[in-house]
């Protein structure tokens, strides 16, 4: 369910989605989702002092209670 969420808000932030990629990977309980995008998209994905990628993580955080430990990481 968080990679979903996150698909959603990302996808919607993008201007170029084709060069958009959103991974998760379960390892036990934990769920790591990397998301690949183009550099022009990385500053809005960040948002003004991090605080849109914050947000999407608190929000994935959120979306997993009691499911595990999300981490959301942007690679660049």
């Amino acid at each position: 369910m968080p990679e979903e969420l996150v698909r959603y808000i990302v996808y919607n932030l993008a201007s170029d989605v084709d060069n958009l990629d959103i991974r998760s990977e379960q390892k036990g309980r934990d769920t790591y989702i990397e998301i690949r995008c183009s550099p022009e998209d990385s500053g809005r994905i960040i948002g003004r002092g991090g605080r849109v990628i914050s947000s999407i993580r608190t929000l994935a955080r959120a979306a997993s209670e009691g499911l595990g430990r999300v981490e959301v990481q942007l690679i660049d």
